[in-house]
């Protein structure tokens, strides 16, 4: 016996391979997007990780300008401290000046020569007197700038030929002067390292 069959059997089998070909189109659709979603994921995570990592920077950042403007706070406070410090050992040294300044003076004096004021403008000293001669001014001069450790940079200002009238009906010739001298601090005389002078060698004055 023989079988026909009538069915229409090339439609059937293109049929077929359509539903094959959309069900793979699909297939790979849907594993596209898992691999999409995926990476998506994954990026979003990273972005996610390194924006909590630029807040954490951001707060640290935070944290070291403020501790950076209180540095700045206490180096302006210590440098304060430091000028009022200064400010006070200078007070301190000049408060003894005047006793070397008049301590210098009588050491500096040369015979013959007598002073009539002294005038002080910060570290200028303006000294006038009177000398026998002129000789004993430049005396005066020599002394001041070559012995002495409280005044410098002596500077003649001016010097006058006069006449001193003396008893009974004396005149003897003398010459008013000017000096302007510089007031320094001395040096120091050396410690020892429990805070007392150190002592000078056997034989030395």
């Amino acid at each position: 016996m023989i079988l026909i069959n009538l069915l229409p059997h090339r439609e059937a089998a293109r049929k077929r391979q359509r539903e094959l070909f959309f069900a793979q189109v699909g297939g790979a659709a849907l594993v596209g997007g898992l691999v999409v979603g995926l990476i998506f994921t994954w990026f979003q995570n990273h972005i996610s990780t390194q924006q909590g990592r630029n807040a954490f920077l951001a707060a640290e950042n935070a944290k070291l300008d403020a501790q950076i403007k209180d540095i700045a706070g206490l180096q302006t406070q210590l440098a304060a401290l430091k000028a009022r410090q200064l400010a006070v050992e200078d007070l301190q040294a000049d408060r003894n000046l005047p006793v070397h300044l008049l301590d210098e003076m009588v050491g500096q004096l040369p015979e013959g020569v007598y002073l009539s004021s002294l005038r002080q403008d910060n570290q200028a000293i303006l000294i006038t007197g009177v000398a026998q001669s002129q000789e004993r001014v430049s005396e005066l001069l020599r002394n001041l700038n070559n012995n002495s450790k409280w005044l410098s940079r002596p500077e003649l200002v001016e010097i006058v030929a006069a006449n001193l009238t003396l008893p009974p009906r004396d005149q003897r010739r003398v010459s008013n002067f000017s000096i302007r001298v510089t007031l320094t601090r001395g040096a120091a005389p050396p410690k020892t390292g429990d805070g007392i002078p150190a002592a000078k060698p056997a034989g030395t004055s």
